[in-house]
């Protein structure tokens, strides 16, 4: 007879766009983040202590974007 797996469930975590101020959903964040990944890429300037100095670029994005150093607007459309 098959044993049911039992998973534990981890600790709920906050949704992202509770952490980050200023970003109104999952979506915006991504592109917010893909869009600085794309100009660390091309050689800007990093804005956040590295804890691991391999980190990709797309995890220092959403870091900057979590320690609010990448400035940005939202336009309204008409």
């Amino acid at each position: 007879m098959a044993q049911k797996k039992t998973v534990k469930k981890s600790a709920k975590k906050q949704p992202t766009t509770e952490i980050l101020e200023g970003i109104d959903s999952r979506y915006r964040l991504i592109l917010l983040a893909a869009l600085r990944a794309k100009q660390l890429q091309s050689g800007a300037t990093v804005r956040v202590d590295l804890s691991n100095p391999k980190m990709k670029p797309s995890r220092i994005a959403l870091e900057e974007l979590k320690q609010n150093k990448v400035v940005f607007r939202i336009l309204e459309e008409d």
